[in-house]
């Protein structure tokens, strides 16, 4: 079985971008991200402070990360069901990536599969939150 790390970041941006295509309807979409978001990993209480909280999103937002053999593993929480499944959307996609392949994103996923335009702008302002985030741990990390 091929995990995620073995295979591109382009692979996986399409995997799911397929995986959303197989809903019609953006409620669907919804439970998708919801269920996502339940199969992050604990998060430690003892983590969720201020440094590890996303600053420009609505809901709260930790997002911590570890080094090994060069790549980013992302771990995350949120206070807020679709909000978890959105960070959890991202980990799923960029968790176990070196910085460059990070920063080589356009993170235009988000875009292919509708979810910034399915977002009310405080969620789509939490999302660009979340990339940025991503991205300055990736360029801190080169």
């Amino acid at each position: 079985m091929c995990t995620d790390m073995e295979k591109s970041l382009k692979e996986v941006e399409n995997e799911v971008v397929d995986e959303f295509s197989m809903f019609d309807e953006w409620l669907d979409k919804y439970e998708y991200l919801i269920e996502l978001g339940k199969s992050l990993g604990d998060y430690p209480e003892s983590d969720k402070t201020d440094e590890h909280l996303i600053k420009g999103c609505q809901s709260r937002v930790w997002l911590d990360y570890s080094i090994k053999d060069g790549r980013i593993f992302f771990n995350a929480d949120s206070d807020a069901i679709i909000t978890k499944g959105i960070i959890s959307l991202l980990i799923k996609i960029y968790s176990g990536r070196t910085p460059e392949e990070i920063l080589g994103s356009d993170f235009s996923v988000v875009d292919r599969i509708g979810l910034r335009e399915n977002l009310s702008p405080t969620r789509a302002n939490g999302l660009v939150s979340m990339i940025e985030k991503i991205r300055e741990i990736s360029r801190e990390n080169l």
